[in-house]
C-alpha cells in the first residue's frame, strides 16, 4: 500500500436548497430587479451543492476548487439567511465508519448551517491529502505540490478541531471530534514535513539540514502516533504506518548525522549511529514490511556501516560510543498548518454580494422600529394636544356660544361638523366597521392557533418515539427547536389581547355618543328643532369681549393647523440606515445600533422635536387666555334655564363630532392593523408548516434507519457453539465420526457383571487364519489385548449415552448364534464397544496397528456411520 495517509471524504444525503431560502427572499424583499436577482443566487446555489458533494470527485485540483468555492460561499450566506428559522436539515455519515452487520453507517442530521461548513470544510482536508498522495515525488514539481496539499489538509483539520464544538453545541460523529481532526492535522504536518525531507535529499542540501529535518519530522510521527493510539474508530493500518514512518525518519536523521560526524572524523560515532539507523529500519521491516517498503533505505545505511566499519577497523580505530552517549540532532520545521481565512477560492464570487448582513438586516430593522416610536411619539403629542383643545372648546361651548348669540339658528361650526360626520358615512360607516372586527380578530386567532397546533402536534410524537427508542432517537428534541417559534407564537397572542382590549374602549366611547352623533347626521331643520331655543336678554355682537375672544380662537386655529403641517413633515422624513451598518460592521466588525440609531435620529428630528414643543406651550399659553376671556363672557350673557339646556346641547353635540373623528380613525387604523396581521401570521403559519414538514421528513427517515437496524438486530442473544459442534479435523484414519457424546447425570447405566475368565485360545498361525474359511468360533484376545471393562458408574469427564440394545443402532454387534464354546455367559455378555479403524476402544482398546482378533461381522451388519 501507499506509505503517505489520506482521509476517506464524507459523505452528505441531498438538501434542496432553493425552496427555504428562495421564501424567505420573496419575504424579505418586494418584487422587482433585486429579487429576480436573489432568486437567480438561489438556484446557483443549490447548483454548487449538488457539483460538490453530489457526485464522485477525482483527485485533481479541480474537485478541490468546487469544494472550496461551496465552502467560501457558505461562510458567505450565513450572516445573510436565519438558518435556524429555516429549518435546512443538513445529513453526513461519519468518514470511517463503513457500516456493521446489525446497522448501516454512523449519520447524524442537524438544522445548522456551522454543521454543514464543518463537514465541508473536512472533505476540503480529505481531498487535499488524497491529491497529495497522487503526486510523482521524484520531480521538485510534485513534490512542492504535495507539500502544499498536505499543509492545506492539516489546516482544515486544525480549524474544525478549534471549531466544531461551538457550530454543532451537541456531539459530533467521531471523525470530526476534536480529538480525531486535531489527530489528523498532525498527521498531515508530518507527512508535509516528510515532503520537505524527500526535496532536501533530492537537492543535495547539506548533511546537518537534512538530519534536522528528518529529525522534526520522526518527532511529528512520534506525535501523530501517541494520539492515534486510542483512536478506535481511524482505519486500522494508520497505526502501523506512522510506527513504521517514525523509524524511518528517526533512522533517515541518524543515516545524514553519521555523515557529518564522519566530515568532523568522528568514525566512532558515525558507526554508532549506522548502527542505530539499522535497528529502527530492521525493526521497521520486521514489524511494519506489509505497510511501507524500507529495502531502499535499508540498502543504503547497510552499504554505509559496511564501508565505515571497514575503514575504522583497518584505518582510524575509533571507539564506538553508546547510543545513549551520542549529541541529540537538532529539529528545523518547515511546514505550518495553513490557516483557514476566506475566500480560500481565488476565483470566489458571492452570488448575494448585494444582500446585506442578518446582522445588518436586524439592525435596520431595530433602527426603523426606533424611528417609528419617535415619528409616534411626535405625532401622538400633537393629537394628543388637539384633543385636549378639541375638548376645552367643547366643554366652553366655542366657537358655538359666539356664533349662537341670536339664540334660535343652528351655529355655523355644528353645521359644519354635522357635514363633516354625514360625508363620512355617518353612523351607519363606524357601525359596520365595529361589526367587522371581531371577525378580523377571529380569523387572525384561527391562524395563530392552527400554526401552534401543527407545532403541539409534532412535538407530541418526537416526544413519544423519543421515549420509545431512548437514546436510538438522536435527532434535536422538536421541545428546544421550536422555542423561537412559541415565543413569536406568544407574541403575537399577546398582541391580540392587547387589541382585544384597545376595541372594547372604542365602543365603549361609540355607545357614550352614539345618540348624539345619530343627531348630528339628521337633516338641518330636525338638528334645529333637536337643539333647545333661548331668547338673548341683549345682544353682545359688538362686545369688545367677544372680540378678543374671536380673535383668540382664530390664533388657536392657526396653531391647529400648524401641527397638521408639522405632523406631515414629521411622516414624510425618510433614511437608510444600510450603509452606515454595514461601514460599522466592516471597520469594528460589530453594529453599535443604539448609538448610531440615536445619532441619526436626533440629526432628522431635532428640530422637529423643538417645533412640537413650541407649539404645545403656545397652545397651552391659549387655551388659559381663552378660559379668562370666557369667564368675562359668561358674566356679560344672560343666564337661564333654556340657554343652559341649549348650550349643554351644541357642546354635546361638538363632543360628538370630535369623538366620530377619533373613533372612525382609531377603527380604521384597527381594521388595517389586523389585516396586516392577517399577512404576518400567514407567513409565520408558513414558516411553521416549513418545519413541521421538515421534521416528518426527517424523522420518517430516522425511523426507516431504525426499523431496518432492529430488523438486522439477533433475535435472541449470543451463545458458545458446543465443542462437539465446531468443525474438528477429521480422524488420520479416514475413519467414521464418532458419535456425540453428552453427560447425563439424572439417570446412570447399571454396569453388568463380569463374565468367568475365558481359557487361552487355541495357537492359530496368521498366515492359516488368514487362508482358511471363516469360522464362527470366536478367538480370545492375546495378553497384549486385553478385555475390554465396563464403563464406571461415575465418569470423570464427559461420556456419551449408553449405546441402546436395540439391533441396528450404530456400533452395535449381534453375536453369531452358532455354538461357541468359547462363549461362556453368551447372553450376558458385557458390551462389546464399537472401534473404528485407527480409533481407541471404549473406554480402552488395543492399539490402531494391532487387527481386533475376533471374527469379523457379516457385511450387512456394518455400521452406518457417515464417512468423512
Amino acid at each position: 500500500m501507499a506509505t503517505f495517509i489520506s482521509v476517506p471524504l464524507k459523505k452528505s444525503s441531498e438538501v434542496d436548497l432553493v425552496k427555504p431560502l428562495s421564501k424567505f427572499v420573496t419575504a424579505t424583499y418586494p418584487p422587482g430587479e433585486e429579487q429576480t436577482e436573489y432568486l437567480r443566487a438561489v438556484e446557483e446555489l443549490n447548483k454548487l451543492r449538488k457539483s460538490a458533494l453530489g457526485r464522485p470527485l477525482d483527485k485533481h485540483e479541480s474537485s478541490l476548487e468546487i469544494l472550496l468555492r461551496y465552502y467560501d460561499q457558505l461562510c458567505a450566506i450565513e450572516p445573510k439567511f436565519p438558518f435556524p428559522e429555516l429549518c435546512l436539515t443538513f445529513t453526513w455519515k461519519d468518514a470511517f465508519d463503513k457500516g456493521s452487520l446489525f446497522g448501516g453507517s454512523v449519520k447524524l442530521a442537524l438544522a445548522s448551517v456551522g454543521y454543514e461548513k464543518t463537514c465541508v470544510l473536512f472533505n476540503v482536508g480529505a481531498l487535499a491529502s488524497q491529491i497529495a498522495s497522487e503526486q510523482n515525488l521524484d520531480n521538485d514539481e510534485g513534490l512542492k505540490t504535495a507539500a502544499k496539499f498536505y499543509q492545506l489538509a492539516s489546516g482544515a483539520f486544525a480549524h474544525i478541531k478549534d471549531t466544531v464544538l461551538s457550530a454543532l453545541n451537541r456531539e459530533p460523529t467521531m471523525d470530526i471530534s476534536p480529538e480525531t481532526v486535531g489527530t489528523l492535522s498532525q498527521i498531515m504536518l508530518s507527512q508535509a514535513q516528510e515532503v520537505f525531507v524527500l526535496k532536501a535529499t533530492a537537492d543535495k542540501m547539506k548533511d546537518a539540514i537534512v538530519a534536522k529535518l528528518a529529525n522534526q519530522a520522526a518527532d511529528y510521527y512520534g506525535d501523530a502516533f501517541k494520539q492515534c493510539q486510542y483512536k478506535e474508530n481511524l482505519p486500522k493500518e494508520v497505526l502501523p504506518v506512522l510506527a513504521a514512518k517514525h523509524c524511518m525518519m528517526q533512522a533517515t536523521a541518524e543515516l545524514h548525522q553519521s555523515a557529518l560526524a564522519n566530515q568532523k572524523k568522528k568514525f566512532g560515532e558515525e558507526i554508532a549511529r549506522l548502527q542505530h539507523a539499522t535497528e529502527l529500519v530492521k525493526t521497521a521491516a520486521s514489524r511494519y514490511d506489509e505497510y511501507v517498503n524500507v529495502k531502499d533505505l535499508s540498502d543504503k545505511i547497510n552499504r554505509a556501516l559496511t564501508a565505515a566499519k571497514k575503514d575504522n577497523d583497518f584505518i582510524y580505530h575509533d571507539r564506538v560510543p553508546e547510543v545513549k552517549d551520542l549529541e541529540h540532532i537538532g529539529k528545523a520545521s518547515l511546514v505550518k498548518a495553513t490557516a483557514v481565512q476566506t475566500p480560500l477560492s481565488q476565483n470566489f464570487s458571492d452570488l448575494f454580494e448585494k444582500m446585506v448582513p442578518m446582522a445588518v438586516q436586524q439592525s435596520v430593522s431595530a433602527a426603523n422600529s426606533r424611528k417609528a416610536d419617535t415619528v409616534n411619539r411626535l405625532i401622538g403629542s400633537m393629537r394628543e394636544a388637539t384633543n385636549l383643545c378639541n375638548g376645552v372648546l367643547a366643554s366652553l361651548n366655542l366657537p358655538a356660544a359666539l356664533e349662537d348669540l341670536s339664540g334660535d339658528a343652528v351655529p355655523q361650526s355644528i353645521l359644519e361638523k354635522s357635514r363633516a360626520v354625514v360625508q363620512q358615512g355617518g353612523l351607519q360607516s363606524i357601525e359596520q366597521l365595529i361589526k367587522d372586527l371581531p371577525e378580523l380578530l377571529q380569523r387572525n386567532r384561527e391562524i395563530l392557533d392552527e400554526s401552534l397546533k401543527m407545532l403541539d402536534d409534532e412535538e407530541t410524537t418526537d416526544n413519544e418515539l423519543r421515549a420509545k427508542f431512548n437514546q436510538r432517537w438522536n435527532r434535536t428534541p422538536s421541545g428546544d427547536l421550536y422555542k423561537p417559534l412559541r415565543a413569536e407564537g406568544n407574541n403575537f397572542r399577546s398582541v391580540l389581547d392587547k387589541a382585544v382590549q384597545a376595541d372594547q374602549v372604542v365602543r365603549e366611547r361609540y355607545t357614550a355618543h352614539c345618540e348624539m352623533i345619530a343627531l348630528l347626521c339628521k337633516p338641518e331643520n330636525e338638528l334645529s328643532a333637536a337643539i333647545p331655543s333661548a331668547n338673548p336678554a341683549k345682544t353682545l355682537q359688538g362686545s369688545e369681549v367677544v372680540n378678543v375672544l374671536r380673535a383668540q380662537l382664530a390664533q388657536l386655529d392657526e396653531v391647529k393647523r400648524e401641527r397638521e403641517v408639522l405632523e406631515g413633515e414629521v411622516k414624510s422624513v425618510t433614511f437608510d440606515m444600510t450603509t452606515k451598518f454595514l461601514t460599522a460592521l466592516a471597520q469594528d466588525g460589530a453594529i453599535n445600533e443604539e448609538a448610531l440609531t440615536a445619532s441619526e435620529l436626533e440629526t432628522r428630528y431635532g428640530s422637529h422635536t423643538q417645533r412640537v414643543q413650541q407649539n404645545l406651550r403656545r397652545q397651552e399659553e391659549l387655551l388659559s387666555l381663552i378660559q379668562v376671556s370666557h369667564q368675562e363672557f359668561s358674566a356679560l350673557k344672560q343666564s337661564n334655564s333654556e340657554a343652559n339646556n341649549r348650550e349643554e346641547v351644541l357642546k354635546k353635540l361638538a363632543s360628538a363630532h370630535d369623538s366620530y373623528i377619533e373613533i372612525s380613525s382609531n377603527i380604521k387604523e384597527g381594521t388595517k392593523f389586523y389585516n396586516d396581521l392577517t399577512e404576518i401570521l400567514l407567513k409565520f403559519q408558513n414558516k411553521c408548516s416549513d418545519i413541521v414538514f421538515a421534521r416528518k421528513t426527517e424523522r420518517d427517515e430516522l425511523l426507516k434507519e431504525l426499523q431496518q437496524s432492529i430488523a438486522r438486530e439477533p433475535s435472541a442473544p449470543s451463545f458458545n457453539v458446543p465443542s462437539y459442534q465446531s468443525n474438528t479435523p477429521a480422524p488420520a484414519s479416514g475413519g467414521p465420526t464418532p458419535a456425540p457424546r453428552t453427560v447425563f447425570t439424572q439417570q446412570q447405566p447399571q454396569a453388568k457383571p463380569q463374565p468367568p475368565a475365558r481359557p487361552p485360545p487355541p495357537n492359530i498361525t496368521p498366515q492359516a487364519a488368514s487362508n482358511s474359511a471363516p469360522i464362527s468360533t470366536p478367538v480370545a484376545p492375546s495378553s497384549t489385548n486385553p478385555l475390554p471393562v465396563a464403563p464406571p458408574t461415575g465418569p470423570s469427564q464427559a461420556q456419551g449415552p449408553p449405546y441402546p440394545t436395540y439391533q441396528g443402532y450404530p456400533g452395535y454387534y449381534q453375536m453369531p448364534v452358532a455354538y461357541n464354546p468359547y462363549a461362556y455367559g453368551q447372553f450376558n455378555m458385557p458390551y462389546m464397544p464399537y472401534q473404528a479403524q485407527g480409533q481407541a476402544g471404549y473406554p480402552g482398546g488395543p492399539p490402531a496397528q494391532q487387527t481386533y482378533p475376533y471374527p469379523q461381522q457379516p457385511p450387512q451388519q456394518q455400521p452406518y456411520y457417515p464417512q468423512q
